[in-house]
């Protein structure tokens, strides 16, 4: 039955019927996918267009190719066939004959041959770099001829990996344009020649150096003659002008480049021998100050300037400073402290001392930046010639500076430094000029020199043996090279030890013969007994605590000590505590607090100043950041404190005012003057303008603290042993500088010379230093003339480096 049926449908199969069914079903695959079928079509299309496309480009390269070896053969076969001819014709003797013959030879193969072999030569260099570059993006599908389509369009161009091959080389070489430019001037030159010398009557020597005229100037070319030499002569000088265009655009690129690299400090300072200070502060102007007094002696220095700001504003700010540099140069240069390679372009390994200035941030932001500066110094690989003279912010971070830097980290906490020299003016007053005119090195100041001629001798006889100088140390040598301030009177100098003098200058001075003197008998004078006093504390520091505790070992039993500021009550004893002190520990003053605003007259008349032996206006730290703001609040502070203290005299000591009189009489200053006999007012002062605004009025002492700070960081800069000296006159312990009044050395108008003086003071255990007479205002420090006799009277003060209390 199955067969049956089978034989039944063949019986019934008609073809056409399915000839059309195929038909219909092909139609409909096509209906259902047009886009793959268009889309195989269309790469079958590319990759024979692309296939005919390549073999077309090597073919013509192989045509090309063919026809130069063939010239090349036949270049040979010429030559063989001359030296063929030259062997038939050696019966002529005549040199002149053969030298004819063999210039017509040659000349018939240059004039015909050669021409042909430049001309072919020139048609193929511009042919073949044509074609390339029309056709390179075909060239990496050669790879895959029968390979999957998808890595043919993952593939990249190799046109486009060539451009960036070319493109990475010409950043990475700077000198890549100028050899560009130069092989350019070559082969425009070069194939230039050849094609004059295809297309004209000249030598090949002489095309190519017709075709460097042509480039050389566009003007040369006028005279050439006929369509095929003017074609190619106007194309070199074409090409020509591009070179000179391209090289006009790179010497001025150069020079742009190199005018922008001086403008903003990115040139290498060859110099040795030299200050570097790193870092931008408002102690900067002071600083270079000092530094170009302290060079004035040989001549004039140079200091380099590395900071984080614009070179031109750098010099801008430099040149606004009212001082002459005295032949010291200022060189500034832009960079980061924090980068070895900006370190090095400043020859930080050849300088002699490095100062790195602690910033306007965060005390302790300001201290972590030194501290990473001190770690990049270490990094420097040639070593540092110098030593580096930090300013740190907070005495809590010194030691950790010296841990990363080592012996070659001199440091300089300027907030320890000011507090305490406060105090010590405050409790002594006149000391901060003193001070002033020591740090500085306008006046005298600290030297350490070796006088092998002095061995054997004591320091009581050392002492009077400088006209010059007034020494008051020792380095002593077997000792380490430690200095030891005032030693005692009957140390035997020996061989190495030094001696530290304050002088004029480190050549100022020298030893001379001992005077005869006659010093008499020191005056029995008794001290007397410290009484308590009572200080105000106007202002809030970050390191109050520390000048707490020196309140404590400069003041007797039972004083006083009050706080006046803004910080609440209640925060001031945690601050305290987090900032080290122990209220407990204090046994000589009592703390007493108040709260107020140091600007507002309600809030001081609150206060009993006409109470207070010593008043100490600080740079509160809520302002410290802006030194006019801080300046400000200072001295209107100290104004409002005279005027309550003047309106609280004695109705019989004040000075009568009258709204008729005269401009001259300055009522109101001689009663400011008179209520500061009565106490002493010390004011932080961080710029130098406002000095004059404090001095003037004589109405109050002064401490200027970014400009002592400034002093210090020079000295130390000059001579890192001298920071050995100033960590004493400084601590609470120890030596100390101090005001004497006259009745501890002399009598009343007895007449004695300096050294005489001296010699007295050193029965007390005490060298003086200097005088200030009654009827003047600056001590005199080193005086001349120290054998000159004069009469001094009890109004008289010395100065003198004694021990502490």
């Amino acid at each position: 039955m199955t067969g049956r049926l089978s034989f039944r449908k063949r019986d019934n199969f008609d073809p056409l019927k399915e000839m059309e069914r195929r038909s219909r079903l092909r139609t409909e695959e096509k209906l259902k996918s047009p886009d793959d079928s268009l889309s195989r079509r269309r790469k079958m299309s590319v990759f024979f267009a692309n296939s005919f496309v390549c073999y077309l480009f090597f073919l013509t390269i192989a045509v090309l190719m063919l026809l130069v070896f063939s010239l090349m053969f036949r270049i040979a076969e010429l030559e063989e066939y001359i030296n063929n001819f030259q062997k038939g014709v050696r019966y002529i003797s005549s040199e002149n004959s053969r030298d004819i013959l063999q210039s017509d030879v040659f000349s018939y193969f240059l004039s015909t041959h050669g021409r042909n072999v430049s001309l072919c030569t020139v048609v193929l260099a511009l042919v073949t770099p044509t074609l390339v570059f029309l056709f390179f993006d075909y060239l990496p599908r050669i790879r895959y001829p029968s390979g999957n389509s998808k890595n043919m369009k993952e593939e990249i161009p190799l046109k486009k990996r060539i451009a960036y091959r070319v493109d990475v080389f010409f950043s990475m070489h700077p000198s890549a344009k100028l050899l560009a430019l130069l092989l350019g001037t070559i082969l425009l030159i070069g194939f230039g020649g050849l094609a004059l010398h295809a297309t004209g009557n000249e030598k090949l020597g002489e095309a190519i150096w017709l075709s460097w005229t042509f480039v050389a100037d566009s003007g040369n070319h006028t005279n050439q003659v006929g369509i095929a030499t003017r074609v190619v002569s106007v194309s070199i000088t074409a090409g020509g002008m591009l070179i000179f265009a391209m090289m006009l655009g790179l010497i001025s690129d150069a020079i742009s480049e190199k005018v922008d690299s001086l403008r903003k400090g990115k040139t290498e300072v060859i110099e040795k021998n030299h200050i570097l200070i790193l870092g931008w502060s408002d102690k900067l102007g002071s600083l270079l100050h000092q530094l170009s007094i302290a060079n004035k002696s040989v001549g004039g220095g140079v200091v380099v300037v590395l900071a984080e700001k614009e070179k031109e504003e750098m010099e801008l700010s430099i040149a606004k400073l009212e001082f002459d540099f005295m032949g010291t140069s200022v060189i500034c240069r832009s960079g980061s402290p924090l980068i070895l390679a900006d370190l090095k372009k400043v020859s930080v390994s050849k300088a002699r001392a490095v100062i790195v200035l602690a910033s306007d941030e965060n005390t302790d932001q300001s201290d972590a930046k030194v501290l990473r500066v001190v770690l990049t110094l270490n990094g420097v690989k040639e070593g540092l010639k110098g030593h580096v003279v930090v300013e740190m912010s907070d005495l809590d971070n010194e030691h950790l500076v010296k841990l990363v830097g080592g012996h070659i980290i001199e440091s300089v906490v300027a907030h320890d430094v000011i507090g305490r020299l406060m105090i010590q003016c405050a409790l002594q007053p006149g000391l901060a000029q003193i001070w002033e005119d020591i740090l500085g090195f306008e006046n005298a100041e600290f030297y350490i020199k070796s006088w092998p001629k002095l061995v054997g001798m004591n320091f009581n006889d050392v002492l009077i043996s400088f006209p010059e100088a007034v020494p008051c140390g020792v380095k002593i040598a077997k000792d380490g090279g430690k200095i030891q301030l005032n030693p005692d009177g009957d140390y035997i100098m020996a061989e190495g030890d030094e001696i530290l003098v304050i002088a004029e200058d480190d050549d100022s001075y020298a030893p001379s013969f001992l005077p005869k003197l006659n010093s008499g008998f020191l005056p029995q004078f008794v001290i007397p007994t410290k009484c308590p006093e009572k200080v105000l504390l106007c202002g809030w520091r970050r390191d109050i605590d520390d000048m707490i505790m020196v309140l404590e070992a400069y003041l007797p039993p039972k004083s006083e000590l009050w706080m006046f500021n803004e910080v609440p009550e209640t925060e001031r004893e945690s601050k305290l505590i987090d900032g080290g002190l122990n209220i407990s520990d204090l046994k000589n003053i009592r703390l007493v607090h108040e709260e107020g605003n140091a600007v507002i007259r309600r809030h001081l008349e609150n206060l009993p100043l006409e109470t207070f032996d010593s008043i100490l206006i600080l740079a509160d730290e809520s302002v410290e950041g802006s030194i006019v703001h801080s300046d400000s609040r200072s001295l209107a502070t100290l104004l409002l404190i005279r005027d309550i203290q003047s309106n609280r005299l004695p109705s019989k000591e004040k000075t009568p005012l009258s709204w008729h009189s005269e401009p001259t009489d300055n009522c109101w200053e001689r009663q400011m003057q008179h209520a500061s006999d009565k106490s002493i007012i010390i004011s932080e002062i961080l710029d130098s303008r406002t000095r004059n605004l404090v001095s003037v009025s004589r109405i109050s002492d002064y401490v200027l603290s970014n400009e002592l700070v400034s002093m210090a960081l020079a000295m130390v800069a000059e001579d890192k042993q001298i920071n050995r000296v100033l960590e004493e006159l400084f601590a609470e312990k120890g030596n100390e500088m101090c005001i004497r009044s006259s009745e501890f050395y002399i009598y009343d108008q007895e007449e004695l010379c300096f050294y005489e003086i001296m010699i007295r003071a050193r029965e007390r255990g005490e060298i003086v230093i200097g005088y200030r007479l009654e009827d003047t205002d600056r001590a005199i420090i080193n005086p001349p003339n120290k054998t000159k006799r004069r009469k001094w009277f009890l109004g008289d003060v010395f100065v003198a480096i004694a021990h502490g209390h």
